[in-house]
């Protein structure tokens, strides 16, 4: 897999937008926006992973958009670059969802997902 400077790390649709403004709003600690991340998991082997980011930690990239900030894990980089952040609502759920055109499978209960390296 290539890294490609041209394209957008990650941006967000109005309603993840929307979803990190009102989590932020009823955050309790000192907040300054969310954290993106990967982590090993699941069975196509990779997770989404989202958490409140209290400060940029060395060697983040920060996306900035209509008023939120989007602190990306240095480790993900190369797995986002070009996704798409939505926030989605269900008859049973409500979660952030991906949409990530370097994935190359997902799992049948969409909680993981693969790149090709």
């Amino acid at each position: 897999m290539m890294f490609d400077p041209s394209k957008p790390l990650l941006t967000l649709t109005d309603n993840a937008i929307a979803q990190v403004k009102k989590l932020m709003s009823k955050s309790d600690s000192d907040a300054q926006g969310l954290r993106v991340g990967i982590k090993t998991a699941g069975c196509s082997g990779l997770q989404y992973v989202v958490e409140f980011a209290n400060e940029k930690k060395p060697f983040e990239d920060v996306i900035e958009q209509n008023g939120v900030r989007i602190f990306i894990d240095p480790s993900a980089v190369m797995f986002l670059v070009g996704s798409e952040m939505d926030y989605v609502t269900e008859k049973f759920s409500s979660t952030f969802v991906f949409n990530n055109p370097n994935e190359t499978a997902r799992c049948g209960c969409g909680e993981s997902f693969s790149v090709e390296a």
